[in-house]
Order: structure tokens, then C-alpha cells, then sequence
């Protein structure tokens, strides 16, 4: 009873149900409209004796009416609402968030895992989170779309798909493979221990944030990862058809229940449907009763057989939501079979998450990650859970030595973990300069010697909050003779400590972050907020780098100061020599470059440059030539070249962020360019600085 509906709201949607006035209801009970009117806000309670009376003009038992547990009578319709357009004109080709992350399952695993994180529940257990892919044809397809009223969406699909815009063009992709094909890839993430979708239905809470709004993270909790509200908006662009469905189980009681909170929304361009234009979205649900929202669909509590036929059913009562990407399909190409993408989804939790999933002695692991694949029920890739130790030994190593205590000071072993502090200054906010000073955090540098398996190694891993890896960097200046090392820098909550200092770093470093969440740099958030802030990002990446120095360079001397002077002399590192074809270290230097060809024969690359720091941005030329066997190698033209990480692009000219180290940036090949296909010979891409024109 704690947890029931408060009865004036029970009542009055009720009323609006059945499409009966306080008034009308007032008369069957033979009562005052006002006695009705006192009890639908609240002010009053029907005496004991009328709770029959009541429960038979509304068509239930008395049990119903006490409990307010279920709504009385017969279920409303299922169906869909699709928004009308803006009176003004106004279009929106597609959902813009959705854009504001590169595609792709990683992304999207990313994304969710730390929405999930965020919202975890009981601190003294993990998070669960399951990926399920699960491919349907056949009479399961059928089924499948029946329950989701794919009769009311194929003439909007039909009307989007015709766009020449960008999304309609994916829709269109999706469409043709369901009728060609006769097949539908699901992906469903549920977690568990989680708040799930709680709040109003179109106020502020959780259900409004991710069902109804954008850039609006409805997140309060200073521990947060995600701040920016963009994350959602991966669901919908792992989608080729836009669309995903929604089953939460609720932490806190909404309308008297918990379970089975059901809805669905679409993300379509403007389109115009039998002389009707409509604006983009749309959601499946119950028809609202509220007489301002007349013909809007709200949430529904679902029946076990609406969930099962909808593909949402979950396997606990634990509090969380169940996400289903309907069409889904990694658009960064990393596979297309279901084994493909049951291991990109789980390389990318173990990549991102691999701290989180770590348990000490007396702590807690944060999360617990699973992925399984289903092809009509049958299991196709059993569920395996998620194991940090198997991709990462050496760093999951070093993290489980520093929750457990057993950290060292130096390393003598190869089994060892050392672990030293890293300043870091965090400035006053502008709003409160000459109110408060500034606050020194001490973070956390872990460092140990790498595993033999480790493919990426001699790197600072760092991470804050929840245990999200936010990047990795390359130190600088180490010296010659250094080992291959894991590092792991934990800053703010990630250390496992609290107070003012952690709290300021915490908020420092998120306002540091894209919303990509992936570095930490100078963003327009930390400039607003901060005064000097770029000086304290570099004096902390700085600080890790004389940490780390300290601690492997201490190593590297003694090691090169054991054994016989012969063998000594015989493993002597000396500075390369300057080599031809080869750039001296005061240049820019493509350091990575991974690429694959699009639909339309071009290269589609993705380009990191290690660049010397200075005050001054440098300007750089990227060329791209074709890998051939034999002959010259031809240069290619670019399509399209876009900025990704510290650099932005000016008239074909990459212009790097002054005190970068390293640049990130996208490129298409265009094809007209090529003297033969794309596939018939490999791609290099090269950087030439722009010269500066004489006085």
C-alpha cells in the first residue's frame, strides 16, 4: 500500500479513461460534483462504505480501487503517434544528436555501459549489463512485426526512405534489407540494478530525459560520467530503421507500479504521409486521456505478453530498463555475422570498462557485462561473461594491487605494482574567485611492467568517476631503455576517495571532456567555467609524465647497469641517426592510420599524427597516395577531410591545437582520383607542413 497511486490522481485518469466528468461520476454515486472534485485533488477520501459503488462504476473489483495498482477496465488501445510538422516550416532531416558521435557497436557499448553505470542502484553490487544480438526470420519476423504494429509505420518508412537526405538513405538500406532478405537484427541491452526509466511522463525525471528530450542528462549525481545528454542518441543511430523499444522496471513507483513500464520512439526525417506533413518522431504507446494531450502516446504497463511478443521480456525483477535497437547494425563496419559483433561488443566493454569490472579483496566490482547471439531462440553465441584479466592482464593487475593495498613504491619485480601521486591544481570557478582558493588533487599513477599479450602497451590509461577508460596518452620524454609498462592514471572518484579536493577534480575533468567523453582537453565548458584552465591540464599532463619517468626511468637505469660490461656494450641504446625516408622526432609524424572502403569505392581514413608540442599551432598538408607493387605512387584527392581531436580543418590545411601532442583526424578519398579501384591497392597518407610565405 506504501507504493500505491495516490487516489485523487488514480481516480481522475480513471474518469478521463472512460471519458466521464466529475460531474457525470458525481451523479451515478448520488453525490455533490464538489465531493468528486475534493477527492480527484486530493483533499478528501471516499468513505469505506462508497469504495464498492466506485469500483462497480468503473468496471473493477473493490481490491483494485484500494490497491491502485492497475488501471480499471479494459486496456486502451496500443498504437503509434507520429509528431505533426511545425506550423512555421520548420524541418529537421533526421535526429542531430545522433550525429555527434562516430557510429558504430563500440560506441554504442561505450554509451550505454555508462549510462547504466550512472544510474547503478545498491552500491554494494555491480551493475549487470547483457548484450543480446538476436536475428529473427520467418514466421519469428512475422511476429515480431505484428506486435509492433508495423502495418501503421510502413507508408511513414516509405515517405522517409524517398529523402535524398543522409538518414533517408540508411532507411532505405533497412528497409531493403528486411523485405530482400527476410530478416531483422535486434540488439537488446538490458541492465540490472539500475534506477530504470522513473518520473512523470513529460516532466522532469529520468522516463522524460531519454524518451521525450534531448541535451538533457537529468543526471545529479556529481559521480556521473555522461554529462552532455548525447549518449541516448547512439540507440537510435545504431538503428538502420531509427527505432527502439523501451521495458523498465522502475526503483521508485510511478502511477503505483514498477514493472513493465513500456514505450517505444522513432526517429524519422520530416515526411508527408497522405497529404499530412509530420516532424520526425514518433512513439508507441497508449493514447494520453489528458485533454492537452489529446492523440499523444504515453508509456504503458505492458502485460508479460506484451514484452514477450516485443522481444523485451527481462529476467529479473531487479530494477532497470531493457533497450531494443530494431535493425540494428555496426555502421563502422567491424562485422556483419553475429559472432563479428558479439566480440566487437565485447572488445569494447573490455577496452572501455575493464577497470570497472574489477572486484578487490573488500571492494566491489562496479560492473558485470555479458554477450550473448540468437537466431530465432536458439543460441548462436552462448552468453559469456566479460573477463578484463583475459584482454587486459597487466593493467587489470595493477588495478586489483592498488584496491587491495598492495602497491609498491618501486619496482624491483616484474610482478609489482608501483603507485605514486600526480598533482593536480584545480582552479576556484570564475563565479566564486576571491571566495574560495584553489584545490590540489591527488591523483593516482599505477604503473607495472606489461604482459607479453599486450597488443598496446607503454601508454597512460586514464580514468575518473565511474572507471570509464576516457583515454589513453603517449608520455613524453621517457628516455631510451624502457620497458614495455602498463600505467593507470585514477583521478577524482576513481581513486576511491572522497572529499572537497576529489569532488573539484571530478567536476574539473568532466567539463574537460567532448561528449564523446573521450580526452581531456580545452573545451568551451572548462574555459566558461575556469580561469587558467589550460595551463592545469598541461601542468597535470606534465606531472604524470614526471611520475612515470621517475618510476620506470629508475628501473631502466639500474637494469642497464647489471650484467658484464661486454653484454653491456652489446645492448647500448643509442639516439637514431637521421634516415632516409624517415622524419628527425622535431616534425609531425603519422603515427596510425585505419581505413576501410565505402559503399561507393572510396578510401574512408581515420588518421592519428604525433605532433612536437609548441605554442604555436602548426598548419599541415595530409596526402594520400595509393600503395602500389610497382611505379610511382599516385596521389589521391580528398572528398572530405574533418577534424576529430585537437585540429580543426581550413581550406584543406589541418590546424592543430596549440600544445597538442597528438592530432585526430578523418578523411574520404575522392574517387574520381583513382587510377585504379580501391581495393586493388593499399592506401598510405603522409603530412607535409605548410610552409609560411616570405615577407
Amino acid at each position: 500500500m506504501n507504493d500505491s497511486e495516490d487516489f485523487g490522481a488514480w481516480l481522475g485518469r480513471q474518469l478521463r479513461r472512460r471519458e466521464l466528468t466529475q460531474a457525470e461520476f458525481a451523479e451515478q454515486l448520488g453525490l455533490t460534483r464538489a465531493a468528486v472534485s475534493a477527492w480527484v485533488t486530493g483533499r478528501a477520501q471516499p468513505r469505506m462504505e462508497l469504495m464498492s459503488k466506485i469500483a462497480e462504476l468503473l468496471d473493477t473489483d473493490v481490491s483494485t480501487v484500494l490497491v491502485r495498482d492497475t488501471d480499471a477496465g479494459s486496456a486502451r488501445p496500443i498504437g503509434w503517434h507520429h509528431r505533426l510538422a511545425h506550423r512555421d516550416g520548420g524541418r529537421e532531416y533526421g535526429n542531430a544528436a545522433a550525429f555527434a558521435f562516430d557510429a558504430g557497436l563500440s560506441v554504442l557499448a561505450r554509451e550505454t555501459v555508462q549510462n547504466s553505470l550512472d544510474e547503478r542502484l545498491d552500491q554494494t553490487r555491480p551493475v549487470r549489463v547483457r548484450f543480446t544480438l538476436h536475428e529473427l526470420t520467418g514466421e519469428t519476423l512475422t511476429a515480431f512485426l505484428d506486435a509492433l504494429k508495423w502495418s501503421e509505420l510502413e507508408a511513414h518508412y516509405e515517405a522517409a526512405a524517398r529523402s535524398r537526405q543522409k538518414v533517408g538513405r540508411v532507411l532505405e538500406e533497412g528497409l531493403r534489407s528486411l523485405r530482400d532478405e527476410s530478416s531483422l537484427l535486434l540488439l537488446r541491452i538490458d541492465d540490472y540494478n539500475a534506477a530504470g526509466l522513473t518520473g512523470p511522463e513529460y516532466g522532469d525525471g529520468r522516463f522524460a530525459a531519454v524518451v521525450r528530450r534531448q541535451l538533457d542528462s537529468h543526471k545529479r549525481n556529481d559521480r556521473a560520467g555522461g554529462s552532455f545528454g548525447l549518449g541516448k542518441a547512439t540507440l537510435w543511430a545504431a538503428s538502420r530503421l531509427g527505432l527502439v523499444l523501451m521495458n523498465s522496471t522502475l526503483s521508485e513507483s510511478h502511477e503505483g507500479r514498477t514493472a513493465r513500464r513500456v514505450i517505444g520512439r522513432l526517429d524519422l526525417p520530416w515526411r508527408e504521409v497522405g497529404g499530412v506533413a509530420y516532424a520526425g518522431p514518433a512513439w508507441l504507446g497508449e493514447p494520453d486521456t489528458e485533454k492537452e494531450r489529446e492523440s499523444v502516446s504515453r508509456s504503458w504497463w505492458a502485460s508479460e505478453q506484451d514484452v514477450s511478443g516485443l522481444r523485451l521480456d527481462r529476467d529479473s525483477d531487479d530494477p532497470g530498463t531493457s533497450f531494443l535497437v530494431v535493425g540494428a547494425h555496426d555502421a563502422a563496419g567491424a562485422g556483419d555475422t553475429l559472432h563479428e559483433m558479439a566480440e566487437a561488443l565485447s572488445v569494447a566493454v573490455a577496452d572501455n570498462f575493464w577497470a570497472a569490472m574489477i572486484a578487490g579483496r573488500s571492494t566491489p566490482a562496479v560492473l558485470e557485462a555479458s554477450v550473448r547471439a540468437l537466431r530465432n531462440d536458439e543460441t548462436v553465441v552462448p552468453e559469456r561473461r566479460i573477463d578484463p584479466h583475459e584482454r587486459h592482464p597487466a593493467l587489470a593487475r595493477a588495478f586489483r594491487a592498488y584496491l587491495d593495498g598492495e602497491t609498491v613504491t618501486e619496482l624491483t619485480a616484474s610482478d609489482q605494482v608501483a603507485a605514486a601521486e600526480v598533482r593536480l591544481d584545480v582552479p576556484p570557478l570564475r563565479s566564486a574567485r576571491g571566495k574560495s582558493a584553489p584545490l590540489t588533487h591527488r591523483a593516482v599513477l599505477l604503473v607495472t611492467p606489461a604482459a607479453d599479450s599486450d597488443e598496446d602497451h607503454s601508454r597512460i590509461v586514464c580514468m575518473r568517476g565511474t572507471r570509464m577508460r576516457v583515454t589513453s596518452r603517449r608520455p613524453r620524454s621517457l628516455g631510451l631503455g624502457v620497458d614495455p609498462f602498463q600505467a593507470v592514471l585514477l583521478a577524482g572518484f576513481a581513486t576511491g576517495e572522497d572529499g572537497e579536493a576529489v569532488h573539484a577534480a571530478e567536476a574539473f575533468l568532466r567539463a574537460a571532456e567532448p561528449p564523446e567523453h573521450d580526452r581531456w582537453g580545452v573545451t568551451e565548458e572548462l574555459s566558461a567555467l575556469y580561469p587558467n584552465a589550460p595551463r592545469r591540464l598541461t601542468e597535470f599532463n606534465a606531472g604524470m609524465d614526471a611520475v612515470l619517468r621517475d618510476l620506470v626511468g629508475r628501473r631502466a637505469a639500474r637494469e642497464a647497469g647489471t650484467g658484464p660490461e661486454v653484454l653491456r656494450g652489446l645492448l647500448r641504446l643509442d639516439p637514431p641517426t637521421s634516415t632516409p625516408g624517415r622524419r628527425p622526432h622535431g616534425y609531425p609524424i603519422v603515427d596510425r592510420v585505419t581505413g576501410r572502403i565505402d559503399s561507393v569505392g572510396a578510401w574512408t581514413l581515420d588518421v592519428t599524427v604525433t605532433v612536437p608540442q609548441r605554442e604555436d599551432p602548426w598548419h599541415l598538408v595530409p596526402i594520400a597516395r595509393f600503395d602500389v607493387r610497382s611505379g610511382g605512387r599516385p596521389t589521391l584527392e580528398w572528398a572530405e577531410l574533418t577534424g576529430k581531436e585537437n585540429c580543426t580543418v581550413v581550406d584543406g590545411t589541418i590546424v592543430v591545437t596549440p600544445e597538442a601532442r597528438t592530432v585526430r583526424f578523418g578523411g574520404v578519398t575522392a574517387v574520381g582520383t583513382h587510377p585504379v579501384a580501391a581495393a586493388m591497392a593499399g592506401v598510405i597518407v603522409d603530412v607535409q607542413q605548410v610552409r609560411e610565405a616570405s615577407a
